[in-house]
């Protein structure tokens, strides 16, 4: 654990007066204290990693399990996966430096400053497929994804 200072390694602790939804050996899951929507669940790791940046392939599976809990738990709570948004903040645009997996739903409830907080693909959140895609190596940043792709007079593209 990372010390006292961090809120996540204190529920996970269990110091911190919580409700606990789920946990076992590797994740604990809890509601967010200011819901984007009915269903917003934090799937946070019980080892402190102080975000999805300096994850390393190793670590693929982990996120992998973040991901199918938090499907798991939104199913178990009568969310929806198929009007979800599964996200983490992308540093330096998180509050707390402790690896978490949001899962948001349904995301049609999600007010306007709440879809800018949680806004897909962003500068400041990205998907659990971008993530997965880094640690396999086959992504840029998310700013490098979006912008278009640069003719190539060398390569003219396919007819």
């Amino acid at each position: 654990m990372a010390g006292s200072n961090c809120v996540f390694c204190g529920i996970v602790a269990n110091d911190e007066k919580k409700q606990i939804i789920f946990q076992d050996d590797t994740l604990v899951v809890f509601s967010d204290i200011r819901p984007a929507a009915k269903h917003h669940y934090l799937i946070v790791t019980k080892e402190h990693i102080s975000d999805c940046k300096v994850l390393t392939p190793e670590q693929k599976p982990l996120v992998e399990l973040m991901v199918s809990k938090a499907n798991e738990i939104l199913t178990e709570h009568n969310g929806s996966t198929e009007n979800s948004r599964l996200g983490f903040h992308w540093p330096p645009f998180h509050t707390i430096g402790h690896l978490h997996l949001h899962a948001i739903a349904p995301v049609g409830e999600m007010g306007f400053v709440a879809r800018m907080i949680f806004r897909e693909n962003s500068w400041w959140f990205v998907s659990p497929e971008y993530v997965l895609a880094r640690l396999s190596n086959e992504k840029k940043s998310p700013q490098e994804e979006q912008a278009p792709e640069k003719e190539n007079p060398s390569n003219p593209p396919a007819e």
